[in-house]
């Protein structure tokens, strides 16, 4: 696994105790990273990460966790919105309203609420980097699965606008557009829904945590330094724009 310079970087995972977010951490950490996971479980297995314990969803409770790591890291340099529910299998005349607004929240609104809070910081120390997680699902839209789709495609929306908004200051917006990733969120989906979209993928195979990790890091390290507003596929090649 490749490591990246974020030494004296403090690195914010806003969903971060599971799957990507949790591979991400460690990589960041071996990194030089001081890192810190904000989710509502705690991870397992992550020696030296913080976590803060936070509803994502929840405006106040972002800012409390955005005070207590300003009071142990001192600044937040880094933020990744890796937050995400797929919610059920169902058709839009059948989704229930109550969970459309659930995946909405988790996905989409997260990423703008932690964004928000650690916006202003950022601009101020002259340096940030954000990165989104989003999905191919938001680039095509997946059967059956019309909230995930419509969350990860405004995530991808709300990364452009935040790319122009901030080009000048010193802080990057990217996001990453994975194919299915072999975590625990692709056993949210049905059987049948999981081998209709792992047959789309034409390497054969779905991703790794791992592989998610390092483009992650990548974009939150200072090599990354012309790309804002982008969007980074790693779909095994299904991406086809």
């Amino acid at each position: 696994m490749n490591t990246y310079d974020l030494n004296g970087r403090t690195m914010v995972l806003a969903g971060g105790s599971g799957g990507i977010g949790l591979a991400a951490a460690k990589l960041a950490q071996k990194s030089g990273a001081r890192v810190y996971i904000w989710d509502l479980r705690a991870p397992e297995h992550a020696d030296g990460i913080g976590f803060i314990a936070c509803d994502l969803t929840d405006s106040s409770s972002i800012a409390e966790a955005r005070e207590q790591t300003m009071e142990a890291g001192g600044k937040i340099d880094i933020l990744v919105n890796c937050a995400g529910i797929i919610g059920p299998t169902a058709a839009v005349g059948a989704y229930p309203e109550e969970d459309w607004r659930r995946v909405i929240d988790v996905n989409l609104t997260g990423s703008f609420l932690c964004s928000q809070a650690v916006v202003p910081g950022m601009k101020d120390q002259g340096y940030g980097r954000i990165v989104n997680l989003s999905s191919i699902a938001g680039k095509e839209g997946n059967a059956n699965q019309s909230a995930y789709s419509a969350a990860k495609a405004a995530v991808i929306a709300l990364t452009k606008s935040m790319g122009k908004e901030l080009a000048q200051s010193g802080v990057l917006v990217n996001c990453i557009t994975p194919a299915v990733i072999e975590t625990e969120l692709i056993f949210q989906m049905t059987e049948v829904q999981r081998n209709t979209v792992l047959s789309k993928i034409p390497v054969g195979r779905p991703g790794k945590a791992e592989e998610v990790a390092n483009m992650i890091v990548w974009l939150c390290s200072e090599q990354c330094s012309f790309s804002t507003g982008a969007v980074f596929d790693l779909s095994g090649g299904r991406a086809t724009y």
